[in-house]
C-alpha cells in the first residue's frame, strides 16, 4: 500500500502519469465479449535528456474484466530506448531517477521506468520493472543508450 501511495503522490507532484504516449497496440487473443487481449506500445520521452525516447511494450488483458479495468495484466514486457540525435549527459543528472509509471491493474501493479547513469562509459541505462514481485524478484527489462558527445 505504501508503494501505491508513493506512486500516486509522485504522479500528482511530478506529472509522471502523463509522460508516456500510446503508440499503438496489436491484438493477440480474440474475446467474444469485451476487448481483445493485446500488446500495447507506449513511448516515454526522457524529460531531462530530450534526445532519448524509450518504447515499452506490455501485455494488456481484455475480456469483460479488462474492459471494466479490473483485470491484472501479466508482468510480461520489453523495453527499447533510442537517441534521436547527438547528446551529452548533463552534469546535474542524478545517478538514479524514476521517469514514469504505467498502471497494469486497478490498484496493485504498475510498471515503472527508471534512468540510471553510467558516467564511466557515458551511457544512460533505462530499467523497466514491475511493482508486483514474482518468485522473489520483480520482472524487469533494460536498455542502454550511449552518449554521443
Amino acid at each position: 500500500m505504501k508503494i501505491l501511495l508513493g506512486l500516486t503522490m509522485a504522479c500528482a507532484v511530478f506529472g509522471f502519469a502523463h509522460a508516456e504516449q500510446r503508440i499503438g497496440s496489436v491484438s493477440t487473443n480474440f474475446h467474444l465479449i469485451g476487448p481483445n487481449d493485446k500488446v500495447v506500445v507506449e513511448r516515454f520521452d526522457d524529460p531531462k535528456v530530450p534526445q532519448v525516447s524509450c518504447y515499452a511494450s506490455f501485455a494488456q488483458t481484455g475480456g469483460v474484466s479488462g474492459g471494466l479495468g479490473v483485470a491484472t495484466d501479466p508482468s510480461r514486457f520489453a523495453l527499447s530506448c533510442v537517441a534521436h540525435g547527438a547528446f551529452s549527459i548533463p552534469a546535474d543528472l542524478p545517478k538514479r531517477e524514476e521517469m514514469g509509471a504505467i498502471s497494469a491493474s486497478f490498484l496493485f501493479k504498475h510498471f515503472i521506468i527508471n534512468r540510471l547513469v553510467d558516467r564511466d562509459d557515458k551511457t544512460l541505462v533505462y530499467v523497466l520493472i514491475s511493482t508486483k514481485v514474482l518468485h522473489g524478484s520483480p520482472a524487469n527489462a533494460v536498455s542502454a543508450v550511449p552518449a554521443t558527445q
